[in-house]
């Protein structure tokens, strides 16, 4: 699309690759029969259920949809409010894995680096 950002080009592609990435993962430790250890429940499904979304808002953000900045925003935030919710359990004692935490930080700072970058972007097109 002629006259889209360049950082708003990569942040959809980045978008939708994290996402496909998300969904296959998720599935595969869902329905796969992987071992992944102490997975704490919520957080595995909320990561896989969100994948969707993180195609949906790349795809959006590249065609210049201006629902999409919205729905970086809010992946952004219910992602920091699971990833809040998940060191409260860490916190408790609840079993986990190490990963998960190195996992839900990249996925926060990831979505509030994307979500940043769409509303930076300027206005979007109608749609």
């Amino acid at each position: 699309m002629a006259g889209r950002p360049l950082s708003l080009t990569l942040a959809a592609a980045i978008a939708v690759v994290f996402g496909a990435l998300t969904i296959f993962a998720g599935g595969r430790a869902l329905f796969g029969g992987a071992d992944m250890g102490a997975v704490v429940p919520y957080v595995l499904w909320f990561n896989f259920l969100a994948g969707f979304a993180y195609v949906a808002a790349g795809l959006g953000l590249w065609r210049g949809a201006g629902w999409a900045r919205g729905l970086s925003l809010a992946i952004a935030v219910a992602t920091a409010a699971v990833f809040a919710a998940f060191l409260w359990h860490v916190a408790q004692g609840g079993a986990h894995e190490a990963r998960t935490t190195a996992a839900m930080t990249l996925r926060t700072l990831v979505w509030a680096a994307i979500a940043a970058v769409a509303f930076r972007s300027g206005r979007p097109r109608q749609g």
